[in-house]
């Protein structure tokens, strides 16, 4: 076996995200660690698996404010996150905590 790294790929989760419900357990799972910055850049990954400037276009927003909205550093608007995932007809379910 060759340690040459140079053959080495950078895991993006956007090359395994085909299928609507790879997209629902994805995002699913980001929102179950309860980290605000993760679900921001798990959503990052949808938009661009599914194409950002259409994303932005269907969501009707500039490109810019796209990436600028889901990039980890910024505090995203619950009303922005919304209209991303009305974009990408998807939607939020509120249930019970488990203890």
């Amino acid at each position: 076996m060759s340690n040459n790294t140079s053959e080495w790929r950078k895991f993006d989760a956007a090359d395994f995200l085909e299928t609507d419900e790879d997209v629902a357990e994805f995002l699913n799972a980001a929102i179950e660690e309860g980290d605000p910055q993760l679900f921001r850049v798990a959503l990052q990954d949808v938009a661009r698996a599914k194409g950002m400037t259409e994303l932005a276009q269907i969501a009707d927003m500039p490109r810019g404010t796209l990436y600028k909205a889901l990039s980890p550093e910024t505090k995203t608007g619950f009303d922005t996150i919304l209209r991303i995932l009305q974009a990408l007809n998807l939607s939020f379910t509120i249930r019970h905590a488990k203890a």
